[in-house]
């Protein structure tokens, strides 16, 4: 056997094992962009892919039920209300690393929202967002230099950041910033326009 031919046998068995390479379609459902790249657990403990948010527009919030904030939960519901068939997805990650005030277990969550608020949006099992044992998902969201407060640690419960369509994060708003502050209802609105 000749050189040449060793050679083309080899790369023969190469494409055999191998096997063909992606097409278009293929690549695009592998290329997730990187902020929805991240398997969390919601309250109930089910794992979710946030790749099945891709083409909504997401809003995510660390949340707690004893916080001078936490009335923002019923602006949220009304986002929700307004906005869901639209394609907005409400994503809720219970916090306990500010004040402790968030101490509840998942059904004590669960029900103290539901309860008080009507919460039907999405809510996620507790985490951490700050230091070392902040999730994936928020150590990545807190890398970014995101308009208008910028890269960094999360300052307190009620943060929100705002994902287009496409998966790319086009907004962070304080805490203090209420959900239905009008920039963040501006930024929600035109997300929300594209398709």
């Amino acid at each position: 056997m000749t050189k040449i031919m060793v050679a083309l046998t080899a790369m023969a068995l190469l494409i055999v094992v191998a096997g063909p390479t992606p097409s278009g379609a293929e690549e695009a459902e592998e290329s997730v962009p990187t902020a929805l790249d991240f398997e969390v657990q919601a309250l109930d403990g089910q794992d979710v892919a946030l790749q099945s948010y891709l083409g909504d527009v997401v809003m995510i919030v660390n949340v707690a039920s004893e916080c001078g904030l936490t009335l923002q939960y019923e602006q949220l519901q009304a986002l929700h209300e307004e906005y869901a068939e639209q394609g907005l997805a409400i994503l809720a990650f219970p916090c306990n690393q500010f004040g402790e005030q968030e101490p509840g277990t998942a059904s004590e969550i669960r029900e103290f929202c539901s309860t008080n608020y009507g919460v039907t949006f999405d809510l996620f099992a507790k985490v951490d967002v700050n230091d070392e044992g902040a999730c994936d998902l928020y150590q990545h969201l807190t890398s970014l230099e995101t308009k208008p407060k910028g890269r960094g640690k999360i300052g307190w419960n009620f943060e929100k950041f705002v994902i287009d369509r496409q998966g790319q994060v086009v907004g962070r708003f304080e805490p203090r910033t209420k959900p239905d502050a009008p920039e963040v209802i501006k930024l929600l609105e035109g997300a929300l326009a594209e398709n």
